[in-house]
Parts: structure tokens; sequence; C-alpha cells
């Protein structure tokens, strides 16, 4: 059989080639020139998607390649449509960037994504002295259909055959409808957050980019989502929440699932009571415990939201990465929201928030509750609303620059004492009731500098924005105060694409 890379549609394989081919010197110059001539942002978007689908392989771990690229490609979209101009470029040209750099990243490429023949449960079954070759299970079946070739698939993902399993689902995008597809695979994704974020947020945030560009990519851009979720190590049981799910019977009884105002006073109780957690391995509990009692699960998604964001505010990291808790509570929000979604991942997705490991890793670095410092915001000085924004602006341009030879471990680092300043005149901003739209337009122009992150910085403001108009009064308004923390701890850490596309924009 003759291999052949995966192919695409005529008016797009020129740009796509075009991202591929481009030297790394070259693409932002080349790529703004593009979006001036008339190339539609949606159009280059979608391209750098599919060259980096196309031409960058999956690392041992999660940074490189196709992961964030695809994972961040909604929260882009998001963002230029909150800008204005020129600056509509710039994350474009971010996430073109980012792709450019993986195709041509000794780490990931080069690499070729080759055809593949979609492959059923028949297609795909071993003979059974081969099966017994590969575990010992000798549990061989020739069958056919949907329900095999799901279960040949799961398979697959507990033998970390990540090739195999590709191939099966090509074969399920054909032949189930989309939603029951994404549902088998955010059935091995939700429980592997135990091992890696990872896991669930590339296929979610994956499957909202694709609500925007259309389904027409889907079956190529989600392969690498199916490999990674499929390879090793194989983790998908968590005995405790199994075991809260089957407490308070949360799969034997009949959920509501949609909220109202009378869920207000209990959603406002479980949110703040997450906020103070020191273990997170008290949330599942007093979530569950929560929905057996008449809470709804998008109530229960907006508590972990209020918990989340409470504890964003307490958290020491000085990681521009771990923005994880409001990424992650985000996504889960949207699912529980999902129709097609089985009740188990809603319930799993829910209740599995604590146990991602840029998650957990913020209890050990946590200040004590409640955050921010009242006191030290009302001793700042009273500032109108655009004198105020400008404050919180240079706050956030001005912290102190990292010392690269000091950072051994970038997991284990901590804000600056500074990052508290930039805190304490957003809280003050949002306790005025100034303007949310010119906060949120600041916060967006400050965050398209970030080249550094991978995307993150990108994702976790956009959660925040969802988050704000998502979540009901009082507890709304921290989102847009952790929007303020999370760029005061990622602003400068590297703005090369940044500083020369806007050199480029100047000089025409």
């Amino acid at each position: 059989m003759k291999l052949q890379r995966v192919q695409y549609a005529s008016d797009i394989e020129p740009l796509v080639q075009f991202i591929e081919d481009t030297p790394p010197s070259e693409i932002v110059d080349r790529a703004l020139e593009k979006l001036r001539a008339g190339v539609p942002i949606k159009t280059m978007l979608t391209a750098s998607a599919l060259a980096v689908t196309r031409s960058a392989d999956l690392p041992p771990g999660h940074h490189g390649g196709p992961l964030h690229p695809l994972a961040g490609m909604y929260a882009v979209f998001k963002l230029v449509e909150r800008l204005e101009g020129e600056d509509r470029f710039v994350p474009v040209l971010q996430h073109v960037a980012l792709a450019n750099k993986h195709i041509n990243d000794p780490a990931t490429g080069p690499y070729q994504l080759l055809e593949f023949a979609p492959l059923d449960a028949e297609g795909g079954a071993m003979t059974a002295e081969e099966d017994l070759a590969q575990d010992g299970s000798g549990d061989v079946s020739h069958a056919r259909g949907v329900e095999a070739t799901k279960e040949a698939f799961l398979k697959s993902v507990g033998r970390g055959e990540s090739h195999k399993a590709d191939h099966y689902f090509q074969w399920l995008w054909k032949n189930v409808p989309e939603t029951e597809a994404f549902d088998l695979l955010m059935s091995v994704a939700i429980p592997k957050n135990t091992l890696d974020d990872h896991y669930f947020l590339f296929p979610g945030y994956l499957w909202r980019g694709l609500d925007i560009i259309g389904h027409e990519y889907l079956p190529v851009l989600m392969r690498p989502a199916v490999r990674y979720a499929a390879r090793f190590p194989s983790q998908r049981m968590v005995p405790e929440v199994d075991a809260i799910i089957e407490k308070y019977d949360l799969l034997g009884r009949v959920m509501r699932q949609r909220t109202g105002d009378d869920e207000t006073t209990k959603i406002g109780e479980i949110g703040e009571a997450i906020g103070q957690c020191d273990a997170y391995t008290a949330i599942p509990e007093l979530l569950a415990k929560a929905l057996s009692e008449g809470l709804s699960l998008e109530g229960a998604g907006e508590a972990l939201s209020i918990g989340a964001a409470s504890l964003f505010l307490r958290s020491l990291t000085g990681n521009p990465m771990d923005v994880h808790l409001h990424t992650s509570a985000n996504l889960r929000r949207y699912l529980l929201r999902m129709d097609g979604l089985s009740p188990k991942n809603k319930l799993l997705a829910l209740l599995l928030w604590h146990t991602g490991p840029e998650v957990k890793s913020t209890q050990y670095r946590m200040q004590p509750a409640p955050q921010p410092d009242m006191a030290a915001v009302a001793a700042l000085p009273h500032r109108s609303q655009d004198d105020l924004l400008d404050a919180i602006t240079h706050s956030i341009y001005n912290q102190p620059p990292t010392d690269w030879s000091k950072v051994s471990n970038l997991g284990q680092m901590r804000a600056v004492p500074e990052v508290r300043g930039t805190v304490n005149l957003a809280q003050q901003y949002v306790q005025l009731g100034y303007d949310s739209v010119a906060f949120i337009k600041r916060l967006g122009e400050i965050v398209c500098h970030d080249n550094f992150t991978e995307m993150h910085a990108f994702k976790h403001h956009q959660a925040i924005v969802e988050e704000f108009h998502a979540t009901r009064d009082p507890w709304r308004w921290m989102h847009l105060v952790c929007g303020a923390q999370a760029a005061a701890i990622s602003f400068g850490k590297n703005m090369a694409v940044y500083e020369e596309a806007l050199e480029l924009m100047h000089a025409a």
C-alpha cells in the first residue's frame, strides 16, 4: 500500500503549505502580509490548525506539537472578536507562529500525518495467538458494528495502542453521531485528567474550536487528540470519586439539569466553601451532597467556578501556565450544558476537577482565605475609571523581570509580591462598579503580548470572560480580578512575536 500524507481541499491546501514551509524567521512577516492582503482570519487560523496537525508530532509530554495550538484555537477565535482593526491580527499571528515553531522543532518534526484506513472491530481484530502474545487476555472477538468497535477502541486504549485507536476512531466518526463518538473519547479523557490536566483539556477545547470553524475538519483535527488520549499510561479508575457517586446514588436519580434564581443562595454557599478548602479532596463530597439534595448540574458547575476563582486568588504560584483551576472549570461548565454527553461523564467531569496535577499542586502554595486583602484595597487612593485602568496596566507592565538563571523548575515558581498590587487595583476597580467591558478589552490587549505560555494565557483570558458572563452576582466579578492576576504573572516572559508584529504593523 502506498502511504500518502493527509491532503486538504484545494482552496486551503496552499495556505497550509505556506505555514508548513515558511522559515520561522519569516513566518510573522509573511503571515501578516497575507492577512493584510485579505486572507480571512478564520481561514488563516484553520490553515494553522491543519498545518500543525499534519506536520508536527505529539511529544512524550504535553508541550510541543499540535496539542496547545489546537486547544488554544477556540480562545484565539473569541479574542479576535473583541479586538479592533489590525489588533485583530495579533492573536492570529501568535497562533501561526506557534504552529510553525512546532513544525520546525526537532522534538516534534519533521513529521507527516498519513492517511488512515478507517477500521471497525472486525477489521482491526487479532488472531487468538496474537492477542495472547499482547497481554495474555485471549479475549478475541470478531464482532462487527458500532458497539464492537467502541469496545475495540477501549481495549486499544487499555493497551496504549494509540495508532490502532486512531484507526477505530476514523471509522466511528463516519458511523455514529459526532457527539456520541466525542462522549466515548471523553470517557477516556476525563478520568485520565488525574495523570495530566491536558488529557481532558485537549479534546474538550478542540471540540469548542471546531464549533467555530465547522466540523468539516473534525476527523483529521481530532486525530492527535485521540492518539494522545489513547497512549500510555492507562489509568481510568478513580475509586474515591466512584465511591462518592455511589454513596449519594447520583447515577440512580433523576438530577435537575438547568439552574435558576432559586439556587443562588446554595450556589454561593458551596462556591465559597470550595474557595476556603485547604485540602482539595473535600471538594467532590461538597458537590455530590449538594447534587443529592437537589442542586442542578449547572448550579454545581457554577459553584465550582466560584470556588476555582477563589482558590486562584489564594494561589501563590508564579508559573504562568498554572491557570488550569480556571480553564478546566470553564470547560467543565461547557460540558455540563452539552446535550449528548452521558450523565456519568458529566458527573466525572464535575467531581474530578481537583485531580489534575496542575490544579492539585496549587493547594500546596496557598494564602489564607479570603483573598484579596480588603484592607490593602481600602487603603488605595480613589481613581477615575480611566486612571485606574491605566494604573492596573502600568502595574502589569512593570512587574519585576524574571531571572531565568535562578529558575530550575517552572512549576515551583512563586509569584513576586508585586502581583498582589495588581490584584488589589483590580479588586478596587470592580468594587467601584466600573465598566466590565473596558476592563476585559484592556486585558485582551495585554494577553496578546504573550508567546511564552503556548496559548495558556489566551485560554485563561477567554475562561475568565466566559465565567464572568455565566456567573451571577456578586461572585462574577472575582473572575475579572483573576484575569488581572494571571496577566501580571505571565506578562513579559517572552513577547518576541508580539514585538515583531508590532514593529511590522507600524513600519507599513
